[in-house]
């Protein structure tokens, strides 16, 4: 199967048109095998669900053989779960999500099992704090450095989850140490988004 580095190097989020044009271009390579081609037309189907075409997106899910290798089904039941939240189906895809942290666990594929955590945090509101800390519980003890990587942007979301509930002292933390992972394994935006999320809370602390 595909790393998911290998994933992230066609990816390019900000711009899905482009990114589906570099998964096609991908699936016409012979240089990938069968099942290889499954799990990069899963992240097509990403692709045009970002740009909000659902049914198309939708479709493709559908025709892909998950029978052969179960990590194809892991990134099946996220993608078709992303589609249903992204479409205003938030309540139907917890369960999908719900199925592919399960199964990813199972299979150790850990970066897949907290990228639906963090997705069920996403999709079911009201439990979005015991969710996003499931996924940090998980992803703190992952033996992959990539999965690691989830820590800044999880304690950041979790951070936004306790600053929207009003409960400041407790943001502050979370965003601390958003920026303590961000320095160690995140991205330069990802310390100066936390750095700004703490002055954000002292200053509401303060009455400012």
């Amino acid at each position: 199967m595909l790393d998911q580095q290998t994933l992230d190097r066609l990816w390019n989020y900000g711009d899905p048109a482009f990114s589906e044009q570099r998964f096609r271009e991908a699936l016409d390579d012979p240089a990938y095998n069968t099942d290889e081609k499954a799990e990069l037309a899963t992240q097509l189907g990403r692709a045009m669900g970002l740009q909000e075409r659902y049914e198309e997106a939708d479709a493709l899910l559908d025709s892909i053989d998950c029978s052969e290798e179960p990590t194809v089904g892991v990134r099946v039941l996220l993608e078709r779960g992303r589609l249903l939240n992204s479409s205003g189906h938030s309540a139907m895809a917890v369960p999908l999500f719900e199925q592919a942290a399960e199964l990813g666990d199972h299979l150790g594929e850990e970066y897949l099992a907290v990228d639906a955590l963090q997705m069920l945090a996403i999709a079911d509101t009201a439990h979005a704090e015991s969710w996003t800390r499931s996924a940090l519980e998980y992803a703190s003890t992952a033996h992959d450095r990539l999965t690691r990587r989830w820590m800044a942007g999880l304690h950041q979301s979790l951070g936004r989850t306790l600053h929207g509930a009003g409960r400041l002292t407790q943001a502050v933390v979370e965003f601390q140490l958003a920026e303590q992972w961000a320095e160690q394994a995140g991205t330069p935006a990802e310390q100066q988004q936390a750095r700004e999320a703490i002055l954000a809370c002292e200053l509401a602390l303060a009455g400012g």
